[in-house]
């Protein structure tokens, strides 16, 4: 039971740089910034104000009434997009599925900010009978989950993980797991996140983590350039619908990859800084290889969770020398959180499916501004223009807060 094979049938994004698969993915073979000054609200008093915003999207559209739309955050709407696209993608007729065997693992590094940050203000300026009724509901982590399984009528196992920036791959490693210990045979699975507001941009930027490279937003997210300032936050959302082999098989669905690696480890260090040699991260990239029983040398790809972070980038760089040994010089690795920004719990989601896409079309995408190289950061980034590689193995990291560490693979079908 525990060998069943896992392999991804469908794709959805929402994001800085696109709202649909094939400009998603042309923007980034491009190398197209989707950074620029936020519109969420007024920048004037902070010190960072740049994001990778999601912009036109019909967020109403995607549910069944605009009255069940408003009674739904932001991170919550990014997810119902998402998900109706792979959904669609994967071309499932659920009138001819079990319901009971399908689940839904969609995670949000924050949840209902937006909601928390605009119903605080109201109890504050118009006190306790003003607050919405539908408040606790908008702002808790589950909500996108549960209301995703609602819309489809998908009565299987039903998570929400919360992670921070690792939540995204930790939800689609545990429906993986789920489906390989036999208890589904489908998921639709994830990250979703919208924290482009007030206390989000100033709460990240107390912490001297965001980019304040404000006059030149495209600019800003430099992955392993030694001039790096920090990370440029984004929003969005990355769904994939994973599924049994057999259960893809039988319903003759388009199969892009398989999922076949997955591992995760705890820091247990410091509440945002990772270890400083990366063993964490590293103990997370082996434990996802021996899973695939694959060996280094078999990896053609690595996208890297590459933030900008000054800290993060070199730890990670050190990671995949530990993971890899040799090997990690001849590996391409690459962030595309250059483009699109860090999108947080929705990461590693828009990032498995960079991967995904890198084995379909045998491109992997590049960092861009990567144009003065941190000399301790010395592997092959991809800099600034897309390569044509033949992809079979591809690795997606993500490292949250807390000491969160989760690798996935994707291996070519």
């Amino acid at each position: 039971m525990y060998d069943r094979r896992v392999v991804i049938t469908g794709l959805g994004v929402v994001t800085p740089v696109g709202n649909d698969v094939a400009t998603f993915w042309k923007s980034l073979t491009e190398g197209r910034s989707g950074i620029h000054r936020y519109e969420a609200f007024d920048s004037e008093a902070y010190d960072c104000k740049i994001a990778g915003e999601v912009r036109g999207v019909d967020l109403v559209g995607a549910f069944k009434t605009p009255k069940e739309a408003r009674r739904a955050d932001r991170f919550t709407q990014l997810a119902m997009v998402a998900s109706k696209m792979a959904m669609h993608d994967s071309g499932m007729d659920l009138s001819k599925l079990d319901l009971d065997r399908i689940g839904v693992m969609i995670g949000s590094g924050i949840g209902g900010l937006q909601s928390l940050e605009m119903e605080s203000k109201r109890l504050c300026e118009k006190g306790p009978s003003r607050v919405s009724p539908f408040t606790i509901a908008m702002m808790i982590s589950n909500m996108a989950s549960g209301m995703i399984s609602m819309e489809f009528g998908l009565r299987g196992p039903n998570m929400a993980i919360v992670t921070a920036c690792a939540t995204a791959n930790h939800s689609i490693g545990e429906a993986w797991r789920i489906i390989k210990f036999g208890d589904a045979d489908a998921f639709i699975a994830g990250g979703t996140e919208a924290t482009i507001s007030p206390i989000g941009v100033a709460g990240f930027a107390a912490m001297k983590a965001l980019s304040t490279r404000n006059n030149e937003p495209e600019k800003a997210s430099r992955p392993f350039d030694k001039d790096r300032d920090g990370f440029v936050m984004g929003e969005g959302a990355g769904i994939l619908v994973i599924e049994e082999l057999e259960h893809a098989k039988r319903r003759g669905a388009q199969i892009y990859c398989e999922l076949v690696g997955y591992g995760l480890s705890a820091d247990a260090y410091h509440m945002t800084a990772p270890l400083p040699e990366g063993e964490g991260a590293s103990r997370c990239m082996k434990m996802a290889l021996k899973h695939a029983k694959l060996n280094p040398e078999d990896v053609n790809y690595i996208n890297a969770h590459g933030t900008s972070t000054p800290i993060g980038d070199l730890c990670e760089t050190k990671a995949v020398k530990h993971a890899f040994g040799q090997h990690a010089y001849k590996v391409p690795v690459s962030s595309t959180k250059s483009m699109t920004g860090h999108l947080l719990g929705a990461a590693g989601g828009v990032e498995l499916a960079a991967c995904v896409l890198a084995i379909k079309h045998g491109v992997i995408p590049p960092t861009i501004n990567l144009d003065n190289a941190d000399p301790e950061c010395d592997l092959d980034y991809v800099p600034n223009v897309a390569r044509e590689a033949k992809v079979r193995v591809a690795m997606s990291n993500s490292f949250g807060f807390g000491g969160h560490n989760a690798t996935l693979i994707a291996k070519e079908f």
